[in-house]
Protein backbone atom coordinates (compact mmCIF):
# COMPACT_ATOMS: atom_id res chain seq x y z
CA UNK A 1 0.00 0.00 0.00
CA UNK A 2 1.34 3.49 -1.05
CA UNK A 3 1.55 6.77 1.59
CA UNK A 4 -0.95 8.06 -1.60
CA UNK A 5 -3.57 5.08 -0.92
CA UNK A 6 -3.25 5.34 2.51
CA UNK A 7 -3.75 9.21 2.39
CA UNK A 8 -6.89 8.72 0.03
CA UNK A 9 -8.35 6.20 2.16
CA UNK A 10 -8.04 8.68 5.32
CA UNK A 11 -10.16 11.81 3.21
CA UNK A 12 -12.58 9.01 2.81
CA UNK A 13 -15.81 10.29 4.29
CA UNK A 14 -16.75 6.69 4.97
CA UNK A 15 -13.96 5.97 6.19
CA UNK A 16 -13.99 8.60 8.64
CA UNK A 17 -17.86 7.95 9.48
CA UNK A 18 -16.52 4.27 10.35
CA UNK A 19 -13.34 5.08 12.77
CA UNK A 20 -15.96 7.74 14.28
CA UNK A 21 -19.19 5.00 14.72
CA UNK A 22 -16.27 2.31 16.00
CA UNK A 23 -14.78 4.55 18.34
CA UNK A 24 -17.89 5.44 19.55
CA UNK A 25 -19.68 2.16 20.12
CA UNK A 26 -16.14 1.37 21.57
CA UNK A 27 -16.28 3.87 23.98
CA UNK A 28 -20.07 3.24 25.14
CA UNK A 29 -19.64 -0.51 25.90
CA UNK A 30 -16.55 0.06 27.57
CA UNK A 31 -17.85 3.06 30.08
CA UNK A 32 -21.09 0.74 30.70
CA UNK A 33 -18.62 -2.15 31.37
CA UNK A 34 -16.33 -0.32 33.72
CA UNK A 35 -19.40 1.17 35.42
CA UNK A 36 -20.94 -2.32 36.44
CA UNK A 37 -17.77 -3.44 37.15
CA UNK A 38 -16.57 -0.33 39.57
CA UNK A 39 -20.12 -0.76 41.03
CA UNK A 40 -19.69 -4.11 42.25
CA UNK A 41 -16.38 -3.56 43.85
CA UNK A 42 -17.68 -0.19 44.99
CA UNK A 43 -20.28 -2.49 46.71
CA UNK A 44 -17.92 -5.02 47.61
CA UNK A 45 -15.90 -2.14 49.45
CA UNK A 46 -18.50 0.00 51.04
CA UNK A 47 -20.98 -2.59 52.36
CA UNK A 48 -19.88 -6.38 51.52
CA UNK A 49 -22.83 -7.58 53.95
CA UNK A 50 -25.10 -6.39 50.85
CA UNK A 51 -23.75 -9.03 48.79
CA UNK A 52 -21.96 -11.02 51.48
CA UNK A 53 -26.08 -12.29 52.58
CA UNK A 54 -27.07 -15.83 51.92
CA UNK A 55 -29.74 -16.47 49.60
CA UNK A 56 -32.45 -18.71 51.18
CA UNK A 57 -31.08 -21.80 53.61
CA UNK A 58 -28.16 -22.41 51.32
CA UNK A 59 -24.42 -21.67 51.45
CA UNK A 60 -24.34 -19.39 48.04
CA UNK A 61 -24.37 -15.45 48.96
CA UNK A 62 -25.84 -12.74 46.61
CA UNK A 63 -22.39 -11.74 45.64
CA UNK A 64 -22.22 -15.26 43.41
CA UNK A 65 -25.25 -14.64 41.03
CA UNK A 66 -24.29 -10.76 40.46
CA UNK A 67 -20.67 -12.02 40.08
CA UNK A 68 -22.00 -14.09 37.42
CA UNK A 69 -24.12 -11.50 35.93
CA UNK A 70 -21.41 -9.59 35.67
CA UNK A 71 -19.77 -12.53 33.36
CA UNK A 72 -22.68 -12.46 31.21
CA UNK A 73 -22.60 -8.77 30.66
CA UNK A 74 -19.49 -8.60 29.94
CA UNK A 75 -20.47 -11.44 27.03
CA UNK A 76 -23.27 -9.77 25.51
CA UNK A 77 -21.60 -6.23 25.32
CA UNK A 78 -18.69 -8.49 23.15
CA UNK A 79 -21.87 -10.00 21.38
CA UNK A 80 -23.18 -5.93 20.88
CA UNK A 81 -20.01 -5.36 19.36
CA UNK A 82 -19.56 -8.10 17.19
CA UNK A 83 -22.78 -7.56 15.64
CA UNK A 84 -22.22 -4.11 14.82
CA UNK A 85 -19.08 -5.00 13.51
CA UNK A 86 -20.43 -7.85 11.09
CA UNK A 87 -22.74 -5.50 9.67
CA UNK A 88 -22.69 -1.99 9.80
CA UNK A 89 -18.58 -1.58 10.01
CA UNK A 90 -17.72 -4.62 7.71
CA UNK A 91 -20.58 -2.77 5.01
CA UNK A 92 -18.33 0.60 5.54
CA UNK A 93 -15.51 -1.07 4.99
CA UNK A 94 -16.17 -3.10 1.86
CA UNK A 95 -17.42 0.44 0.52
CA UNK A 96 -13.93 1.92 1.45
CA UNK A 97 -12.40 -0.69 -0.47
CA UNK A 98 -14.63 -0.67 -3.41
CA UNK A 99 -14.00 3.47 -3.98
CA UNK A 100 -10.39 2.83 -3.66
CA UNK A 101 -9.99 0.02 -6.44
Amino acid sequence: MTHEMVEQIKNNPKYQELVSKRNSLAWTLSIIMLVVYYAFILVIAFDPSLLGGKMGSGVITVGIPVGIAIIFIAFALTGVYVKKANSEFDDLTKQIKDEIK
